[in-house]
């Protein structure tokens, strides 16, 4: 696993051992970051300066390509503690502008995010609930863009408005615009 574009492009992540996580392949990763970047509803302006929350963030995969890519601050939601110490390698070795959270369904007030990833384990039915707590306390600005990883075989939720959505392999990229709360 490496970051694919940007400022640490060709850094190499770490990774904890066995199946904790389930990082985002660095092939997607790289067609997400393109959806995002030259769609019609995104561009530079989306990631470039941003806030950016990554919830069940595994390694922090697509968090740190997104501070790589010049978001501003990211922010990174994992419990498993194996993961949690890849995560917090990764944004030490990058010295990136991060901060590590634990727990997504009860987060604390935090700072508006432009741009956030949600990634859970499969077929779990983890999304609405973290969405509903992390609006709750205030991490997802109105507008905000959200991109849901799901299984290929698992209905995403509906989240807002729906701007794009692409198959890779055993996953499912489904991105939002959310509304009001």
């Amino acid at each position: 696993m490496r970051i694919v574009a940007g400022l640490f492009k060709g850094r190499m992540l770490a990774t904890p051992k066995g199946d904790v996580t389930r990082p985002t392949a660095d092939r997607v990763r790289q067609a997400l970051f393109d959806t995002l970047m030259h769609a019609d509803w995104g561009g530079r302006d989306l990631i470039v300066g941003a806030n950016v929350l990554d919830a069940f963030a595994g390694t922090g995969a697509l968090g740190l390509e997104a501070l790589s890519r010049g978001a501003a601050h990211g922010y990174f939601f994992e419990q498993d503690p194996a993961a949690v110490v890849a995560l917090k390698a990764n944004i030490a070795a990058f010295r990136a502008k991060a901060s590590v959270h634990r727990d997504v369904m009860r987060p604390a007030r935090g700072p508006a995010c432009q741009l956030a990833f949600l990634d859970p384990p499969y077929h779990e039915g983890l999304i609405e609930p973290a969405v509903a707590a992390l609006r709750f306390g205030g991490w997802l600005k109105p507008g905000c863009v959200v991109v849901v990883e799901t299984a290929r075989d698992e209905a995403p939720p509906e989240l807002g408005e729906l701007l794009d959505q692409r198959r890779h392999g055993a996953a499912l990229m489904t991105i939002f615009r959310l509304g009001e709360a």
